[in-house]
């Protein structure tokens, strides 16, 4: 069946007569003479193949379908009405849909705070969150299904291909069972540290991390003792709770409360007071690895509505 078009002024002036039940004070509401507003409605019937009103000489009344018609054809007009409001919203970047990515570090605590402030800034902004290590958000960039991302990386080591913000740096700090022996101790000497087992996120995650975390090791000559791999830093605190190992993780990821797993932060490291370094283990370098989080995003931008969040995304960064 070939589909009718009628245009939105037919439709106006179809709710016109509707709603005066005559044709003459319709024609005088929509600024127009009564025979073209009688050929109009005459033919948008024809178009249809269906009869909108019932005409006599003494009255206009709308038959059961121009009746069943009528809100249909008011709530119609009332959006084609608010059309250009929400295209200028839409390119100022207050109405769209942002799908963004994010590691789980980030989402301990920043996180929340910018999709609830983010939603009463742009209430008409749908943000599609879904957590991605950086190498999935990659092949998800890659594929076209992500405009944005939050990822883990050592200091200007963001993928390349993309542009970035950075939004936050931030220490490694030692995850380790409180029942092990250091766990109590006053200071940590990292020799002893270095040569616990190690549990840590594979390096296809993170690739720039988890070589500036072997580079500690190798620089004290040690080889690391890798005792387990796991993706997600809660299941890496969580092995370490279980006695796997040690980890280094993202400062932020103290935020994740687990009983009989404590956090050890980059002060409390060096030999105790009185107490030589280990001549077997040479000098290591200070300060421990740092970790930077960068909103990064394909670097043809056009999507106003992630425009619209980086920007505000750049002045939470400048208040942190």
């Amino acid at each position: 069946m070939k589909e009718t078009f009628i245009d939105v002024r037919a439709w106006r002036q179809f709710v016109a007569v509707a709603e005066e039940l005559h044709f003459g004070r319709a024609a005088l509401r929509l600024h127009m003479t009564q025979p073209p507003l009688t050929q109009a409605i005459a033919q948008m019937e024809r178009s249809l193949g269906v009869m909108l009103f019932d005409r006599t000489r003494r009255r206009v009344a709308l038959t059961p379908a121009g009746e069943a018609l009528l809100p249909d054809v008011r709530d119609f007009l009332e959006r084609a009405q608010a059309l250009p409001v929400r295209a200028r919203a839409a390119a100022a970047g207050e109405v769209g849909r942002v799908r963004l990515a994010f590691v789980s570090t980030i989402g301990f605590e920043r996180l929340p705070e910018w999709v609830r402030d983010f939603r009463v800034l742009c209430p008409q902004v749908a943000l599609e969150l879904v957590e991605a290590t950086g190498d999935v958000q990659r092949a998800l960039f890659a594929r076209g299904e992500l405009d944005g991302g939050l990822v883990l990386h050592s200091p200007g080591a963001a993928p390349p291909e993309l542009a970035r913000l950075a939004v936050a740096e931030e220490p490694l700090v030692l995850a380790l069972p409180a029942s092990h022996p250091l766990a109590g101790a006053p200071r940590l000497d990292l020799a002893q540290v270095l040569a616990e087992p190690l549990v840590i996120f594979p390096r296809r995650i993170v690739p720039s991390l988890h070589d500036a975390i072997f580079a500690l090791y190798h620089a004290a000559g040690r080889v690391p003792v890798v005792a387990q791999e796991a993706i997600q830093m809660q299941t890496i605190v969580n092995l370490v709770w279980g006695g796997l190992g040690v980890a280094w993780v993202p400062e932020s990821v103290t935020q994740f409360r687990r009983e009989g797993v404590v956090y050890r932060a980059a002060d409390a490291f060096g030999p105790a007071p009185g107490k030589a370094r280990t001549k077997a283990v040479k000098a290591v370098p200070s300060p421990l690895p740092v970790c930077e989080t960068s909103l990064v995003w394909p670097a043809a931008l056009n999507n106003p509505a992630l425009a619209r969040f980086i920007d505000f995304v750049r002045e939470r960064s400048k208040t942190a």
